[in-house]
């Protein structure tokens, strides 16, 4: 008896704690060349944060705006475009195990996310995670979109590597991920086609 197949997304085949990396038929806007970390991938849809794209924002603004006293050692930490759903939610991705905060949940293995504001008083003061990714904003699909797109060929996935999230420059994180599948995104067409 043959086994019968499904497009649907199973439990079993979730892209949490994977890598999207947008393929070159993505060229505009906070897609284009971006890199995304799946937090949530199921039957009800994708969550992830795009770890790529800075804003213009100090986070001593964030600090300020929050009333939250801080370090000036601190500006140097990049506030990254998470993604165009809520950009005024904040997003801090950890790979240290603590979970002190509020609202922390575990992503994988490593990586843990938060989006408490008790997280941002403790990196204020020294004693938050010492590796963090901070992002405004999250990129979401409902269901059965991102298979949608991923059959279109708009994105690659791979597992995430979580020092290309923690140790990695974020100019660098785009071809770097490529890299690791040995793609080089620079000779892949913009053209999307099936054989």
């Amino acid at each position: 008896m043959p086994l019968k197949t499904s497009n649907k997304t199973k439990v079993n085949d979730s892209l949490k704690g994977h890598f999207l990396l947008a393929m070159p038929s993505l060229d505009a806007g906070l897609f284009a060349k971006s890199i995304t970390y799946l937090i949530e991938h199921g039957e009800e849809g994708a969550m992830g944060l795009i770890i790529n794209r800075p804003l213009d924002l100090a986070i001593s603004e964030v600090f300020d705006q929050l009333e939250i006293k801080s370090s000036t050692s601190l500006n140097c930490i990049p506030i990254m475009a998470g993604g165009p759903v809520q950009m005024d939610q904040g997003f801090v991705l950890h790979r240290d195990k603590v979970s002190n905060w509020e609202a922390c949940i575990e992503v994988s293995d490593e990586i843990l996310l938060t989006t408490s504001q008790d997280i941002l008083f403790s990196i204020a003061e020294d004693q938050g995670p010492k590796e963090t990714l901070i992002a405004l904003g999250y990129a979401g699909w409902s269901p059965g979109q991102l298979e949608e797109e991923l059959a279109k060929n708009s994105w690659l996935t791979m597992p995430a590597d979580s020092d290309i999230i923690f140790s990695t420059p974020y100019d660098q994180r785009f071809s770097q991920a490529a890299a690791q599948i040995g793609v080089d995104m620079n000779l892949i067409s913009s053209q999307v086609g099936h054989a």
